[in-house]
């Protein structure tokens, strides 16, 4: 199965990265994932479910950690291409 995770971490600072965006972007662009997106409103990345999911506990605790107040995500199941 594969999975495709959008979030987004709080609060934001228009002027500057937070720490917690920076860690949870960090995070995303280190797993083992594929069509990693990263912005400045909102972050995607695609993978196994295994490997998503190992990401998203990552990223939630160490977002968490580093000063996030609040951290939205959408996770989806999505097709794969069929060979």
């Amino acid at each position: 199965m594969r999975l495709r995770v959008e979030f987004t971490t709080e609060p934001f600072d228009l002027d500057e990265a937070p720490t917690h965006a920076v860690v949870a972007r960090e995070v995303i662009q280190g797993a083992e994932l594929d069509a990693v997106d990263v912005g400045p409103f909102g972050n995607t990345a695609e993978g196994g479910a295994d490997e998503v999911l190992t990401a998203v506990d990552s990223l939630l605790r160490r977002a968490l950690a580093s000063g996030a107040t609040r951290v939205s995500l959408q996770v989806n199941v999505i097709e794969e291409e069929i060979r």
